[in-house]
């Protein structure tokens, strides 16, 4: 059992920063990308990035790109999601996911073996 834990979450006003962080806590779980995901208030859960773990290839939502950068630290089994340029819209609980098994379609929540609790970020106008 993996048990992913995010941070980072809160309020900021349009134009400002944050930066997520999700520990994984099992080491020995074959990760073959990390990835985050948003839900908004009324509004299915949606994609925002992903990483794959081995070489680092990042994927974005187009609604974020640009804007927001994922990076992981493979020691530390960390994923982080920097987020500039933070727009109201951006508001949502946002979830830190794991999956194991290799895919195509890296935005597939489906396909995601573990999820965070999710930490809310708010961003004000």
């Amino acid at each position: 059992q993996v048990q992913l834990v995010e941070s980072g979450g809160g309020s900021v006003q349009a134009g400002g920063s944050l930066r997520l962080s999700c520990a994984a806590s099992e080491r020995t779980f074959r990760t073959y990308a990390m990835g985050w995901f948003r839900q908004a208030p009324g509004k299915d859960r949606e994609f925002v990035t992903a990483i794959t773990w081995r070489d680092g290839n990042p994927y974005y939502s187009d609604s974020v790109k640009g804007r927001f950068t994922i990076s992981r630290d493979s020691a530390k089994n960390t994923v982080y999601l920097q987020m500039n340029s933070l727009k109201p819209e951006d508001t949502a609980v946002y979830y830190c996911a794991v999956r194991g098994r290799f895919g195509y379609r890296i935005y597939a929540q489906s396909d995601y073996d573990y999820w965070g609790q999710g930490t809310p970020v708010t961003v004000s106008s």
